[in-house]
C-alpha cells in the first residue's frame, strides 16, 4: 500500500479551509528567513501558498544572510509582541554565524507553530504537547489516516535530530508504540531495523535502507529528501522495499505535503487558543 501524503494533505487542507471559514477567525503566520538558500526559499514559498489556500494570512520577513544573531532576535521580539500574528516560523537552517538555539528559544511558546522551542519539546516528551514539530506530527496523521496500528507496535526511528528523529520517537511512544532511536553509533543497525513493525528513516542518505534491512510486512516511512543522479530520492530504496513492506511512503509525495498541512493546522490551533 502506498501511503499517499499528497492526497491526505489535500483532504486535510480542504477540511481546514472549511474550519477556518466557519470560525470567523483570520489566523496569520509570519515566516522568517535569513539568507538566500534556494531550498529554504522554495520551502517558504510553498508554505505561503498553503496559507493562501486555506485562508491564513502570511507575512514573509527576509533577513540578509550576513546578519548577526541580534538582528534576528529583534525581528522575533517584534513578532512576539504583534497581537495580529498567531504563528512564527523560523526557516532552518540559519546561516552559521546566527545562534539557532538562542533564536528558537526567543520565540513566544504560544506562537511556536514549528514546535522547536525547548518548552514545546519538553511538553511533547511529557506526553502533553502544545505544538509538535510538523514533520513527525504529519507522519502520525498519515498513519492514523490509513489506520496503521501503532499501539503495541515496535517502532524504529533512524536519525536523532531535534526536528524529526527525537520528537518522532516521542510521538510514537505517546501513542503506545515501543520506540527505538537508531543513529550513526548504533551497533548492527540492519538487525535493529529488521525488528521494526514501523520504520521511520530520517538520515538524509540516498537509498541507504535496502530490502535486507526491512522486516516483511513492515510499514516504512521515508522522510529523506536526497538528490541522486539529478533525481529526488528518499533514504529508502523504494523499488526494492515496496514489495516487502505492507505500506510505504513515496518520495516525493509522501511526508513532505503532510509537513506543510500540519503547519497550517498548528497555525489555526494557535489562533484559536489566542482569541
Amino acid at each position: 500500500m502506498i501511503l499517499d501524503g499528497k492526497a491526505v494533505s489535500e483532504k486535510r487542507l480542504e477540511l481546514l479551509k472549511e474550519a477556518i471559514g466557519e470560525s470567523g477567525l483570520y489566523p496569520r503566520l509570519a515566516t522568517v528567513i535569513a539568507g538566500s538558500d534556494p531550498a529554504s526559499q522554495m520551502y517558504v514559498r510553498m508554505k505561503h501558498r498553503a496559507c493562501e489556500r486555506v485562508g491564513i494570512g502570511s507575512v514573509g520577513i527576509e533577513i540578509p544572510g550576513d546578519a548577526p544573531t541580534q538582528k534576528v532576535l529583534e525581528t522575533i521580539t517584534r513578532l512576539n509582541e504583534d497581537t495580529e500574528i498567531n504563528g512564527i516560523l523560523v526557516q532552518l537552517p540559519l546561516p552559521r554565524q546566527i545562534d539557532t538555539d538562542k533564536v528558537i528559544s526567543s520565540l513566544k511558546i504560544e506562537k511556536d507553530v514549528d514546535g522547536f522551542h525547548p518548552t514545546s519539546l519538553g511538553l511533547l516528551m511529557s506526553g502533553k504537547p502544545r505544538f509538535a514539530p510538523c514533520t513527525p506530527k504529519g507522519i502520525m496523521t498519515l498513519l492514523e489516516e490509513y489506520k496503521i496500528p501503532i499501539a503495541g507496535a515496535r517502532a524504529v526511528v533512524v536519525g536523532r535530530s531535534i526536528d524529526v528523529g527525537r520528537p518522532m520517537a516521542a510521538l510514537l511512544t505517546n501513542a503506545d508504540a515501543t520506540a527505538t532511536i537508531c543513529h550513526s553509533k548504533t551497533r548492527d543497525l540492519p538487525a535493529e531495523l529488521k525488528r521494526a513493525d514501523i520504520l521511520v528513516s530520517a538520515i538524509g542518505k540516498a537509498r541507504f535502507i535496502t530490502s535486507e534491512m526491512v522486516k516483511p510486512g513492515a510499514v516504512v516511512i521515508d522522510v529523506g529528501i536526497n538528490q541522486l543522479n539529478g533525481k529526488l530520492v528518499g533514504d529508502v530504496d523504494f523499488a526494492a522495499v515496496k514489495d516487502i513492506a505492507s505500506a510505504i511512503t513515496p518520495v516525493p509525495g509522501g511526508v513532505g505535503p503532510m509537513t506543510i498541512a500540519t503547519l497550517m493546522e498548528n497555525t489555526f490551533a494557535a489562533a484559536t487558543r489566542m482569541q
